[in-house]
């Protein structure tokens, strides 16, 4: 898979137009958003998302150049330079589509990557969730609705953790992380293209749980049942607050007034802390409900 051309300087306009997408108000005007990893990239282009551009650093560049020399004369194959497992056939995939393969310097691909943690690949990606709208899941399985969550690592585990635990999807709502941050995606290890995922604001949230005749499990600190004693399998929607905010008044007041079906659920806290981090209490709650649900199958 060889690049379609290189850039030295990593003052090139391609290099710092592309630096630019770290920022949420370039994102959001753009459209546009970056992909750090092999994985998240075969993950994002599996699930049929617009990748305009592949940025790889020069000794991953020199790797893949090895490896189509290798492919063609097998004799110069040298054993200690190994090409990624997952990048090959993705970008190959990726060109045969007319996707943009471009080989940075080393400053070059600095200026773009995501800290330390580099795996020689950053995809310029067109993607934003979807609304309520577009937000297509399975009637009999829990969905999570995340409301004020700010930490991109926190969305980006919870993300992971609804994929691994099979939930029909996960519903931010308010949410202070757009879930096409690069941080997002580099946290759910890309699983935030393939979980069902949709926007929305608090109201459209409860309108979408009463038209769909979804239970609300809320999570906090003080709820009456705990969390093991509460059904969350089937047509439930797992709520979770904010770990500074928790849950708003909105919640509360559509129960009163017969909108929505609302249970608070608490985890036992036996140290001085009075609870988990919200990503850890989604990980508790999602894998009851895989629990129960596995128990009626």
């Amino acid at each position: 898979m060889i690049p379609h051309d290189t850039i030295t300087s990593a003052a090139n306009p391609r290099v710092r137009e592309t630096a630019r997408l770290r920022d949420a108000d370039t994102r959001r005007e753009s459209g546009l958003t970056l992909i750090d990893g092999q994985r998240e990239l075969a993950r994002a282009s599996a699930a049929g998302v617009v990748i305009e551009e592949v940025f790889i650093d020069a000794d991953f560049a020199l790797a893949l150049l090895h490896d189509d020399a290798a492919v063609n004369t097998p004799h110069l194959a040298t054993p200690d330079l190994a090409t990624p497992d997952l990048a090959t056939p993705t970008l190959a995939t990726l060109a045969s589509r007319g996707t943009r393969v471009t080989g940075l310097s080393q400053k070059a691909f600095e200026r773009i990557a995501f800290g330390s943690r580099n795996e020689g690949v950053v995809a310029v990606a067109r993607y934003r969730a979807g609304s309520l709208a577009a937000f297509k899941v399975a009637h009999d399985r829990p969905v999570l609705i995340l409301e004020g969550v700010e930490k991109p690592g926190n969305l980006g585990a919870i993300l992971r953790t609804a994929d691994a635990a099979g939930l029909a999807g996960v519903i931010v709502c308010d949410g202070r992380t757009d879930p096409a941050n690069p941080a997002v995606i580099r946290a759910s290890l890309g699983t935030v293209f393939s979980v069902p995922l949709a926007v929305a604001s608090v109201q459209e949230t409860l309108d979408w749980c009463r038209t769909h005749t979804r239970r609300v499990v809320a999570a906090t600190p003080t709820g009456n049942t705990l969390w093991h004693e509460a059904r969350l399998a089937g047509t439930t929607a797992i709520l979770l607050g904010s770990e500074a905010h928790g849950i708003s008044p909105a919640w509360q007041q559509a129960a009163d007034a017969g909108t929505i079906d609302l249970e608070s659920v608490r985890l036992s806290m036996a140290g001085a802390a009075d609870s988990l981090n919200v990503s850890a209490t989604a990980a508790v709650l999602a894998y009851e409900a895989e629990r129960q649900r596995g128990s009626h199958r």
